[in-house]
């Protein structure tokens, strides 16, 4: 649906990339060979962001390295309407709130650095996680956000070793009964 009411595809994908992560963090020549796309149409859409104030730049070295403006009094909304858009948020409605023994959940892969997918990777935290009722909820939001999901299970010292490693996992839930 958002693809209807943002019918340009390099804005929408651009969108995804910065809005969706905040850490999220890239450079034209980069955003070319992710997108399939030629410079001038990326150049364009980071330009039009960058002056309305929705992202911020820097430069590395010779790169002009951009990333999404937290501060900028859309971010909020615009990270809940890709969250939606994606299926995050129905993730953590028909998954993740289920299990109170679940201490954390991540997203991984593409879809954690901003690029949309089909996939949807989950590491979840926790012990003692019924795997069949697991599942079972995963088939239910599958249907809902229409998207595979994949998932992990880790224990809080895996946690640890697997995530400190990882730059494409960021936090979209944790459990504030059981921290």
């Amino acid at each position: 649906m958002l693809d209807t009411l943002i019918s340009n595809k390099t804005r929408l994908k651009l969108l995804l990339r910065f809005f969706l992560n905040e850490e999220s963090r890239s450079y034209l020549r980069g955003l070319e060979g992710e997108f399939n796309e030629s410079t001038n149409a990326i150049r364009i859409e980071l330009n039009r962001f960058e002056d309305a104030g929705l992202l911020l730049s820097g430069m590395e070295g010779n790169r002009k390295i951009f990333r999404a403006n937290t501060l900028h009094p859309l971010y909020d909304d615009i990270n809940s309407i890709l969250r939606k858009y994606v299926g995050l948020d129905k993730i953590v409605e028909n998954v993740v709130r289920k299990f109170g023994q679940l201490k954390k959940a991540y997203i991984t892969g593409e879809m954690a650095i901003g690029i949309d997918n089909k996939i949807i990777e989950l590491v979840l935290v926790g012990d003692d996680i019924d795997h069949i009722y697991l599942k079972k909820c995963i088939k239910k939001a599958e249907k809902i956000i229409s998207r595979s999901i994949i998932f992990l299970i880790l224990g809080e010292e895996q946690e640890r070793a697997c995530l400190r490693q990882r730059k494409d996992a960021f936090l979209i839930w944790k459990n504030s009964e059981n921290p």
